[in-house]
């Protein structure tokens, strides 16, 4: 019989789990309600709240579709939080109470994509070890560039020469409150042009998350005299600075304009920060690998770190038993 209790979540739970999600050692503000719900619309939200003796010991924010329980698939990134107070036994033993919840509730499945460890504000793979144990399989891996900031990292000569470009060229970098421009003459051009898509976000939902996390997300634009040629989004977190968005005229190549950028936003910006982290480079589910431009942010001085997706039967929830001698 286990003793965890678990609860789905509802909106009388806001404040709860936000308390909980600020103190967590492995989760960022995409895991705060506010950031969760700003496209409630598109997912049915099943997120969970675990807890002992009344006490919230960990969450795990999801959606359901069909049958199966997703880490919430509107988030770049998931996993069970929990904090630094919670030992690797509590949480094998909370993710079993969980497989077991979600199996009585006739989910066969759980897709599980964890969160990369730069993002920890402590060490956390006890969720990765409980995988482990409950035969999770691995299904997707990303790669992502990451720049460790407390090293000295060497920088290629092509970048050095594309850096100078830029300031023979001029230009200036910008970081606005507003995503308009950004968007509709860089961004959404480019990528209709290159994949037929649209970005993630819209910039009235950019707009709105910029408003409810003013210190974490920021937009930097360059500019060539005062017609904007290139850009970035990112998410700031406590250990991480995260290039969201990456883009650039196309038409004007020669700029130096996303170099020039790049190296004021990692050896001035954010140089107080533990990681840079410039995204993933794949397609195709993490099986393919975008050379070029895993190239353009190996020459920075990036290195590489995995991101894991897993997939996982609610009845493994037995697998679990009998493992402490």
């Amino acid at each position: 019989m286990t003793k965890y209790t678990i609860k789905k979540y509802d909106k009388n739970d806001n404040k709860i789990w936000n308390d909980f999600i600020a103190q967590a050692k492995n989760a960022t503000f995409l895991f705060h309600r506010d950031f969760m719900e700003y496209h409630q619309d598109r997912f049915e939200d099943f997120s969970l709240l675990v807890f002992e003796d009344q006490k919230l010991k960990a969450v795990l924010p999801a959606n359901k579709k069909d049958n199966s329980v997703y880490s919430h698939q509107g988030l770049t990134y998931g996993g069970l939080v929990y904090n630094e107070r919670t030992k690797l036994k509590s949480v094998i033993e909370i993710f079993q109470a969980i497989l077991l919840f979600l199996n009585e509730y006739n989910f066969q499945k759980l897709y599980l994509k964890t969160l990369p460890s730069i993002y920890h504000i402590k060490p956390a793979d006890e969720i990765l070890y409980t995988l482990f144990l409950a035969d999770a399989k691995l299904i997707r891996r990303d790669s992502l560039s990451v720049i460790d900031l407390l090293q000295e990292n060497k920088i290629s000569k092509i970048r050095k020469r594309s850096f100078q470009k830029g300031i023979s060229n001029q230009l200036i970098i910008k970081e606005e409150n507003n995503f308009e421009l950004f968007w509709n003459e860089i961004l959404i051009p480019n990528l209709k042009t290159k994949h037929n898509a649209k970005p993630v976000h819209s910039i009235a939902e950019m707009n709105q998350l910029k408003t409810l996390f003013p210190d974490n997300i920021h937009q930097f634009n360059v500019y060539l005299e005062d017609k904007i040629v290139g850009g970035t989004t990112v998410f700031e977190t406590e250990t991480v600075a995260h290039s969201q968005y990456i883009s650039k005229n196309e038409n004007q190549e020669n700029l130096g304009s996303l170099d020039f950028l790049f190296q004021y936003l990692i050896q001035e910006r954010f140089t107080k920060k533990r990681f840079f982290d410039f995204g993933i480079s794949n397609e195709n589910q993490g099986k393919n690998l975008n050379e070029g431009l895993s190239y353009w942010k190996e020459s920075f001085g990036a290195s590489t770190i995995v991101h894991d997706f897993y997939e996982l039967d609610t009845a493994n929830y037995s697998k679990l038993n009998g493992i402490f001698v």
